[in-house]
């Protein structure tokens, strides 16, 4: 069984065939514009050979659809029980889709990947450089956006790129040049291990029901090497985040929030900056800087 990219449902055509609506409680926003889906399958690598794809969010499975008529193995994450009825009736006869009825925020994305691999009779003591590291794709709901790119990171060893759908206003953030109004922690803390960029602009007239704001695709694609090596993830995650915070404060006056008075010069020093400057013009590799020293003064 193959898929016609013509012959895929809309989402208005799909609610209706199986007598549902959109949660409004859950956000559902169901994506219907066809140039949309193909740019994202595009993105994603869908149709190189061998491809592995995580989708997160699979909805009524139109993006999924076009994911599998690029010949793309899909592993799609839906925790919606009546959504999940959808995607096992239109597409659960297709050797190359397999459906996790389950919380994408406490999914376990490594563990997946481990598994893709032993599918594609990957060597389980391959090199870590020559691992089969999935794409992931999600039209992530705005209020858990945040959440899900944390939880991703959490997986970033084992994923491969990220191409996923937010809210304009957050894609205008996310690829923002420290110094700029826009920067933020959520920039500086995934910046170090990705390189962010925007895909494409989304309009709101292309879904339905049309939230109230416009969307983009961004991708975050894995760097050769992190903007800065550190021993302790979580712990520069806490020091960013504390940073912005007090974002207009001096980088002095803003690490007291993990560190007395003397020990916030020591690491500045160590670091090499201007006690003065705001942590909204410092980039991944001077937090990275920051963190060194932390964690040899914390040793």
């Amino acid at each position: 069984m193959t898929i016609d990219l013509a012959s895929i449902p809309s989402p208005g055509e799909l609610l209706r065939r199986h007598g549902l609506a959109p949660r409004k409680s859950w956000g559902q926003n169901f994506l219907h514009a066809r140039e949309i889906n193909l740019e994202i399958a595009a993105a994603a690598g869908a149709s190189k050979p061998g491809a592995h794809i995580i989708e997160i969010g699979a909805g009524l499975g139109t993006l999924t659809a076009h994911l599998l008529a690029a010949g793309a193995n899909v592993d799609a994450i839906e925790r919606d029980r009546d959504l999940c009825t959808v995607l096992r009736g239109e597409l659960g006869d297709l050797p190359n889709f397999r459906l996790h009825e389950a919380d994408a925020v406490r999914f376990d994305y490594s563990a997946l990947a481990r598994e893709q691999a032993a599918r594609a009779g990957e060597p389980a003591g391959a090199p870590p450089e020559s691992r089969l590291r999935p794409a992931v794709v999600g039209n992530l709901p705005y209020q858990l956006t945040g959440v899900l790119l944390f939880t991703l990171l959490d997986h970033d060893a084992a994923t491969g790129p990220w191409i996923v759908m937010v809210q304009r206003e957050v894609a205008d953030r996310m690829c923002s040049e420290p110094g700029s109004k826009r920067y933020g922690g959520v920039t500086a803390a995934l910046s170090r291990v990705r390189a962010i960029r925007r895909v494409c602009q989304v309009s709101r007239g292309c879904f339905l029901p049309p939230p109230r704001v416009d969307s983009a695709v961004i991708r975050l694609d894995p760097r050769p090497a992190p903007l800065g090596e550190i021993a302790d993830p979580k712990g520069y995650l806490q020091l960013v985040r504390t940073c912005f915070q007090r974002r207009r404060k001096t980088l002095a006056n803003a690490l007291l929030g993990v560190a007395d008075r003397d020990q916030a010069r020591a690491w500045i020093a160590e670091a090499g900056l201007d006690p003065k400057i705001r942590p909204e013009r410092l980039g991944p590799e001077q937090f990275a800087a920051l963190q060194r020293a932390r964690e040899r003064d914390e040793s």
